[in-house]
């Protein structure tokens, strides 16, 4: 390619907000803030009033979803990883998101410390513990179980070890953080090389061209929407279950779906604050807190723990991960359906339906960064963190229970009580009482950040790409997480929050293949 062809832009003319409807002091998209906002309206009045019809419904929907499409959602997330690799590596790697001269707005510790607070923090504290004990009880690819009517199968505990870690790893490593990657590079780029609004139609300019300014633009983003509120949805959820769980067992507060219904309308209450203050004042300087909370927790873990077996596992836990990334991320001829399905398939929707929140979130945060350093930074460093968080809380879980004979844990995962199992892992170590109240607080503040910052994007989606809308549409859009959180854990509780990730995901996961291409031929038109 030469200079001339290097540097021709695309001739869109769009601006954000162009087509934006403004009354009463709103500044909405039409007709992407109305359908939205009265669908997601609907959903919350029925599934409030037809409770058990909404449970019935979503249960179903997953079965369906998980049971003939799971192959969708694999080629999906493999091919991401592939697409990620491949730019990184290539000499599209030297264009710049924002342009040749631009430089980051932000640092590094202040960039990360957004991305992890807003992008998979709940999860991690959700799941840190629990995952590496369920694997580890009941091992994916055919592999047998090492503990039969309670008793350890002598020779099958270390195998069923390191494939538990190596697939609690898949979930949280390379796969979820390209879907984010693959999203983010997308926006930034259409946003800030090409000119365009930061809405998630805006990335398929390269291939719809100016009719994203008509009803396929306007199916994207509402398409968008849905996904970033109902992956936020099951976020929240899991935060609140969790939250209330630790509450119950350090102070008695009474584990009822009113208490649920409370924590997560207070919970909302400081997000609304928080969604006030404006990115800088709010999001960065919770995000900020909360690293410091999440660095002080886990090297809490690691000093008091199993230092040693932490410190020895991050490297073993990671030549195990990528010795089965093949097989993990295989979908044919697998007979480990309750893993495939129950897990992986979940995960993949849920990360595609948090990807335009988060996608969007670091599209905001990342210009001036070359797309190699951008790839790099969300696919590898963000990856190897989650490693060491799995490693240290799992890996303590899994030597209390083995070296230890500590049960607390491999209780609460027989017992399926996940809400359990952090503050069953921090209650043999010292401070326990102290850690826990840590723990929760944690998980507050991440429900925070992350309503803050999903609301901050949708309403940008429905605000037609204009990033300084009025803050009475964040307020709409916040309320509504949370109502949608409500609604979903009252009609069904976490299996209905799974459902709904799910549901949400497939349609996501069909439109991000056909934003690959639309990327390339992006990246195709930049200077190097």
């Amino acid at each position: 390619m030469n200079d001339t062809q290097a540097s021709v832009d695309l001739d869109h003319g769009l601006e954000a907000g162009q087509d934006n409807i403004r009354f009463l002091g709103l500044d909405v998209h039409n007709p992407v803030f109305f359908v939205s906002g009265v669908a997601i309206v609907a959903f919350v009045i029925a599934a409030l009033i037809f409770r058990e019809s909404a449970a019935e419904a979503l249960g179903g929907l997953r079965v369906w979803l998980t049971s003939y499409f799971d192959w969708v959602f694999m080629i999906a997330a493999n091919l991401f990883v592939l697409f990620c690799v491949v730019v990184a590596a290539s000499p599209l790697g030297k264009v710049r998101i924002g342009g040749a001269d631009a430089v980051p707005e932000f640092s590094y510790s202040g960039w990360f410390a957004m991305l992890f607070a807003a992008g998979m923090g709940i999860g991690l504290m959700f799941f840190g513990v629990l995952e590496p004990m369920y694997h580890f009880n009941n091992p994916p690819l055919g592999l047998a179980p090492p503990v039969v009517d309670g008793a350890l199968v002598e020779g099958a505990v270390e195998d069923a070890r390191e494939l538990g870690m190596a697939a609690t790893i898949f979930h949280w490593g390379l796969h979820p953080w390209a879907i984010y990657a693959l999203m983010g590079l997308s926006l930034a780029l259409a946003t800030y090389n090409k000119g365009l609004p930061l809405s998630i139609r805006s990335a398929f300019y390269p291939v719809f061209g100016e009719r994203i300014r008509g009803w396929i633009g306007h199916v994207i983003d509402i398409m968008a929407v849905f996904a970033t509120l109902f992956g936020l949805a099951t976020s929240l959820g899991f935060g609140a279950s969790q939250a209330l769980a630790g509450l119950n067992a350090l102070y008695g507060v009474p584990d009822t779906d009113t208490m649920k219904v409370v924590l997560i309308i207070g919970i909302t209450a400081i997000a609304l604050a928080s969604v006030v203050a404006g990115l800088d004042a709010g999001v960065k300087r919770l995000s900020e807190i909360n690293m410091v909370l999440a660095a002080l927790l886990l090297l809490f873990v690691i000093i008091l723990g199993p230092t040693l077996a932490i410190i020895t596992g991050f490297f073993t836990n990671m030549a195990d991960y990528v010795k089965n990334l093949p097989a993990l991320a295989n979908w044919v001829g697998r007979e480990d359906d309750e893993f495939l399905h129950g897990w992986t398939t979940f995960y993949w929707a849920w990360w595609i339906s948090w990807s335009p929140f988060v996608g969007m979130f670091i599209a905001r945060v990342s210009k001036g960064r070359t797309v190699r350093e951008f790839i790099v930074s969300v696919l590898l460093v963000p990856s190897l963190v989650s490693v060491l968080w799995m490693t240290a809380f799992g890996g303590t879980a899994l030597n209390q229970f083995l070296v230890d004979g500590y049960a607390g844990v491999q209780q609460t995962v027989v017992d399926y009580v996940p809400e359990l199992s952090l503050f069953a892992m921090l209650e043999p170590l010292p401070l326990a009482g102290f850690t826990s109240l840590i723990g929760i607080i944690l998980v507050i503040v991440f429900f925070v950040t992350s309503s803050d910052s999903g609301s901050l994007v949708i309403d940008t989606i429905t605000a037609g790409g204009k990033v300084d809308a009025p803050v009475a549409q964040r307020v709409f859009w916040a309320i509504f997480e949370g109502l949608v959180a409500i609604a979903l854990l009252l009609g069904g509780g976490l299996a209905a929050l799974q459902a709904s990730a799910i549901a949400t995901g497939f349609p996501f996961a069909i439109l991000m293949v056909l934003m690959v291409y639309a990327t390339w031929r992006s990246l195709m038109t930049e200077p190097r």
